[in-house]
């Protein structure tokens, strides 16, 4: 699943780069999109009529049934424009988007007709006096109106009128629902500014058969996924599913659909695609549009606060939910869920775009924010991402960088959401408001600020959880201005700030000499907050050039980008993100332009059947991964394999894009094996690992380092959900911080250095013996840094709850000064002091932990500026014993 939302449109084709890298999330049985905040002539409307008008678009599966459709299913509307969307010529020759697919879609799309209408005055006065709605706005009602008529529509055209009588709007929960009737049309959106289309087939597929790839939105979903319940090889049952300006998407599947369902049954509402996530979007519609619930209680409604979380929130916080869980913890999706909604606001002038976890976080996500504002007010770009795995944001902004310098391949700011939580509420909400003049609603309901908004224009997007609190990036920090290829390619000579290019050059010299990678970094970090982006550019230029002598020359530039690349230091005023584009630039030229001649080979997708055994003083592989399927036989990471088992002891694998198993299959004792990976390393890397030592050089994605048996791991960056399930030995160090779930069922002798913080059911189930008697253990740091490279403390070291839950061996150490970690937090575990054995057992971890990361055992023992015993800085938590067996 991907979501974006940006305060400037964004085309259609960016959208497919990601989801065509998220290909085998899915099985080709349902794929789709949803767009908010349109460009009025793309869709042959005024902008007042985009606004005001409720798009409607009806997938028809019988072309004979528009007539029929439209007599039956829209004379009650007033039609201002309707045509039928434009498709590729063949369904038959849509291309496959996978290496190794062929032609074509399973099933052919259906033909779909938009239509901007609305609801007749006469037959909208008939409606509410029949239903008694007179004291509603006239726009309400006509949203129910809608709303209602795209369920009779539906349930005559597609799930069935012939296995039934016919019955009337208002009533149609009465009949028995059933998705086994004659499917000859649906409805696919009926909103305003929103439009849904969805195939048997993939996301990218529906973009391109619908001709989608210039249309621009402001907000934009898609779904990679199959569906968990329904028809799910008919279009009538892949997501998105709408309430009524919103689209939903979902990962997951919950346990309790037939009680959702029977829920909603009780309210006139039915299911009529037989899916958990139709019913899901039906929740959110209740609740925000028929109930009118502020968007804080809705996200209670559907995810609520329990347990520890519920009883530290304010008081006042905890009586709201009170009330809202006795009304609705019945009727929230019970089990793995993760929403992403599209949600156009036409009146209040704003597009969103919602990411909602479950309480249990059993399903993965992500968050980001890009913003680069120094273009002014008029030409500044801000966009936030959600996705199910990092991968895809990265792609989506390296699509839109590509075609705009505005943008860069990497975001300023990712996150992921602790669901339930009293810390972010497991919720994000990115609004777009456009640039629009003051509100001039009329009583009628009618807002002529709409008609003044331009699809062009720049808005401002603002991004808050689900309490309010804004997510922001640093103000003071700027971005570059221009693409960080182009700026590579053109390094100037002599760059502006008084520091020639032979002087640089010297510098370099100098520590390849003397001192190495390790001492030009030092150097860097000490120079690079004064410097100005032109002398970056050229400093970068300048190393990858050194790098092409091959040998040491190509090992020293490589060891240093990577340095800059891994290690954290004050970029001064530049941002961050820009600073590890051009590294990025840098790095994968000096792999690309590897000397034919050397110490080194290297591999790609076209010259993989040329792969063979190291000869002569040859000791690195290099292996671009580009065009490598994500996973099977001919994956990179089965080339990997592959290599090994040809004598390869050192690998560096590039360009990751998502490809899963990375460094997994080596098989048992790899010790003396090495591999660094760079780019987008997917899900499962390390996995099974036995000896041998991996980089990931930046963050890591889900289920890595499962049933880890021994070697090293080391993640430059954050790690996702599900970290070493299983694992049973090794040494792991991560920079950042892990997800959900890290380390559960855990046994044997891991031992793992994390210096961020873990969302929640840290060591679940561990069963790692007694650590100081050669068993397992867990440092959690609580640590992390600022934008200028500085060491910070978290606010609390470990914000969730079921610490250590249910273990039965090992320890947790917990850099814990302020006694924040407290008993609530644990589940069968206790705290205890840190002993002198305690400290001897895991002082060498962190001085390694100082060696890869630069994270000093002084600064991490210094709180409040003075450095102090480990015993007041550390706790423990240990093994409760079990009195009813000793």
């Amino acid at each position: 699943m991907l979501g974006l939302a940006s305060n400037v449109p964004v085309v259609g084709r960016h959208v497919v780069e990601a989801a065509a890298q998220m290909h085998n999330r899915g099985n080709g049985k349902g794929g789709g999109i949803a767009a908010a905040g349109l460009d009025p002539a793309q869709m042959g409307v005024s902008a007042e009529t985009l606004r005001q008008a409720y798009l409607i678009q009806i997938a028809y599966l019988d072309p004979d049934a528009r007539r029929e459709v439209e007599e039956e299913g829209l004379a009650s509307f007033d039609l201002i424009e309707g045509y039928r969307l434009p498709t590729l010529d063949d369904w038959q020759d849509l291309p496959g988007s996978a290496p190794g697919e062929g032609v074509g879609l399973e099933v052919r799309p259906p033909d779909v007709w938009r239509y901007f209408a609305r609801v007749r005055p006469d037959a909208l006065a008939r409606f509410a006096e029949t239903r008694g709605l007179e004291g509603l706005a006239l726009r309400a009602v006509e949203d129910e109106f809608v709303y209602q008529n795209s369920f009779r529509l539906n349930r005559d055209f597609y799930s069935g009128r012939t296995t039934r009588h016919r019955v009337d709007v208002d009533h149609a929960s009465n009949g028995v629902v059933r998705s086994l009737g004659d499917q000859r049309a649906f409805v696919l959106c009926h909103g305003r500014d929103l439009i849904v289309l969805k195939i048997v087939g993939y996301a990218e597929q529906v973009v391109r058969y619908y001709r989608l790839e210039d249309l621009t939105a402001r907000v934009w979903i898609a779904h990679q996924r199959y569906p968990t319940k329904g028809r799910v090889w008919h279009p009538g049952g892949a997501h998105p599913f709408t309430g009524l300006n919103e689209a939903l998407v979902h990962n997951g599947d919950f346990a309790n659909y037939h009680a959702v369902a029977e829920y909603l049954r009780q309210r006139n509402i039915a299911p009529l695609f037989l899916t958990d996530t139709e019913v899901s979007v039906q929740l959110f519609d209740l609740y925000d549009r028929v109930y009118g619930y502020p968007l804080e209680v809705t996200l209670e409604a559907l995810a609520p606060t329990t347990e520890r979380d519920f009883a530290v929130l304010p008081p006042e916080k905890q009586t709201l939910y009170r009330a809202v869980q006795a009304a609705h913890m019945h009727t929230s999706p019970d089990g793995p869920w993760f929403f992403i909604i599209a949600r156009s606001r036409p009146t209040e002038g704003e597009w969103q775009l919602l990411g909602i976890t479950d309480t249990s976080m059993l399903r993965p996500q992500v968050f980001a924010l890009y913003e680069n504002a120094d273009h002014g007010s008029t030409d500044g770009v801000q966009i936030g991402l959600i996705a199910s795995e990092r991968q895809a944001i990265n792609a989506a902004l390296r699509s839109l960088a590509a075609e705009d310098g505005r943008f860069l391949p990497l975001a300023d700011r990712y996150w992921v959401a602790r669901g339930g939580s009293h810390t972010d509420g497991g919720a994000f909400t990115f609004s777009v408001r456009a640039d629009i003049g003051p509100d001039t609603r009329t009583d009628a309901g009618t807002d002529a600020r709409m008609s003044a908004m331009s699809a062009a224009s720049a808005g401002e997007l603002r991004v808050v959880d689900k309490f309010g609190a804004r997510v922001e990036v640093p103000a003071e920090q700027h971005h570059l201005d221009s693409s960080p290829i182009r700026l590579l390619r053109s390094a100037p000579s002599r760059p502006r700030g008084g520091r020639d290019l032979q002087g640089l050059r010297s510098r370099v010299y100098h520590a390849f000499d003397d001192g190495g990678a390790g001492a030009m970094f030092r150097w860097l970090a000490e120079h690079l907050p004064s410097w100005s982006y032109e002398e970056v550019v050229a400093f970068t230029g300048l190393l990858t050039d050194f790098g092409r002598a091959g040998g040491e020359e190509w090992a020293f530039a490589r060891q240093t980008l990577t340095l800059l690349r891994d290690r954290r230091f004050d970029p001064g005023d530049k941002r961050r993100a820009s600073i590890l584009a051009l590294v990025d630039v840098g790095l994968n030229d000096l792999f690309d332009r590897l000397p034919s001649s050397g110490a080194n080979a290297r591999v790609t997708w076209n010259s993989r059947r040329r792969l063979r055994a190291p000869r002569g003083d040859e000791g690195t592989l290099i292996l671009d991964t580009l065009g490598f399927p994500p996973e099977g036989d001919e994956s990179a990471a089965r080339m990997m394999v592959t290599a090994y088992e040809l004598g390869w002891r050192h690998m560096v694998a590039y360009n990751w894009r998502g490809g899963r198993f990375a460094a997994c299959g080596l098989g048992p004792g790899t010790s003396g094996v090495r591999i660094d990976l760079y780019g987008d390393v997917g899900d499962y890397a390390a996995s099974g690992l036995d000896g041998a030592e991996v980089h990931v050089h930046g963050d890591a994605q889900d289920q890595v380092g499962q049933i880890l048996k021994d070697g090293t791991l080391v993640v430059h960056g954050d790690v996702g959900q599900t970290f070493l399930y299983g694992a049973k030995g090794g040494t792991i160090y991560v920079l950042g911080s892990a997800a959900g779930r890290p380390l559960i069922n855990a046994v044997g002798r891991p031992r793992a250095v994390i210096n961020g913080t873990c969302l929640d059911y840290l060591a679940e189930s561990f069963m790692a013996g007694d650590p100081l008697a050669g068993g397992g253990f867990v440092i959690l740091n609580g640590v992390a840094f600022d934008e200028h490279g500085r060491l910070v403390e978290l606010e609390t070291p470990y914000p969730g709850g079921n610490l250590f839950s249910l273990a039965s061996g090992g320890a947790i150490y917990l850099r814990d000064p302020r006694r924040r970690v407290g008993r609530d937090q644990l589940n069968g575990g206790r705290l205890a002091p840190l002993s002198e054995a305690d400290w001897a057992l895991i002082r060498p971890y962190l001085e390694e932990n100082e060696r890869l990361f630069g994270v000093s055992v002084a600064a991490l023992l210094t709180v409040d500026g003075e450095e102090r015993p480990p015993a007041e800085v550390y706790r423990k938590v240990g093994v409760r014993p079990l009195v009813a067996l000793t």
